[in-house]
């Protein structure tokens, strides 16, 4: 699992690489807490996610919530077809704004 933060302004961009599963979902939370504290955007990056387990979902939904709750954005960029699947099928999809790139995940948190 590696995760990478970048910000510029009041916009953090967050790029996970491997499974986000049980053992994983607490890692990434801890690793960019500091960063969610501080922005008011976000664009997380999953180009690089391979899986997605029942605890990465509750770790992108409470994501969507504490963004939600202080009128945030939060946009997810690279989600494969496997876990937009999964998502669907769980009603997550509903909760979030997708984009296929960078430039259209900038176009919807603007």
């Amino acid at each position: 699992m590696k995760v990478t933060i970048s910000s510029e302004g009041d916009l953090t961009r967050v790029e996970v690489e491997g499974s986000i599963d049980g053992k994983t979902a607490p890692q990434v939370r801890e690793e960019i807490q500091p960063a969610l504290e501080k922005t008011q955007k976000l664009i997380l990056d999953m180009s690089k996610v391979d899986y997605l387990s029942s605890a990465g979902l509750r770790l992108i939904l409470m994501l969507y919530r504490e963004f939600t709750a202080k009128n945030g954005k939060l946009v997810l960029i690279g989600v494969s077809p496997e876990i937009r699947a999964v998502m669907s099928h769980t009603g997550f999809l509903n909760f979030f704004t997708l984009a296929d790139s960078q430039q259209e995940a900038l176009r919807a948190i603007a």
